[in-house]
């Protein structure tokens, strides 16, 4: 098959829910459907059979490089979560250091005069302007 030839361009495919650890370091055991998805988002897959498995898939292949998986498992019961299984686990640690680390103090600049050319000509010539 000609697809398989080193020559010819493959591009990178993506699909399914993109999970990174410090995603999963944020989820704790015991929060509730709602809580999991706004940290992970709506799951790839809800089984009917099993209404209380959600899993959250993630496949990659880049090029002719064989395709990556990555696979999480969440189980809840009375709506409350109470299993996580897959790639990785919560470490609550890790959580509390990427919040400390995530902390910005962001200065403002007092309040300067910006009018337009046309008002700072204006009042240039000695004709006041309303801004």
């Amino acid at each position: 098959m000609l697809s398989n030839l080193p020559f010819v361009y493959k591009m990178t495919v993506q699909q399914g829910n993109i999970i990174t650890e410090r995603m999963v370091n944020q989820v704790q055991l015991g929060m509730n459907r709602e809580q999991v998805r706004y940290l992970l988002g709506t799951p790839l897959l809800t089984d009917l059979f099993h209404t209380n498995r959600w899993d959250y898939i993630y496949t990659i292949r880049r090029g002719h490089q064989p395709m990556e998986t990555k696979r999480l498992t969440l189980w809840f019961e009375d709506d409350q979560l109470v299993s996580i299984e897959g790639f990785a686990q919560p470490d609550p640690a890790a959580a509390l250091a990427a919040l400390e680390e995530e902390t910005v103090v962001v200065e403002v600049p007092d309040w300067r005069d910006d009018r337009g050319i046309i008002s700072r000509t204006l009042n240039a010539v000695g004709v006041e302007t309303e801004d």
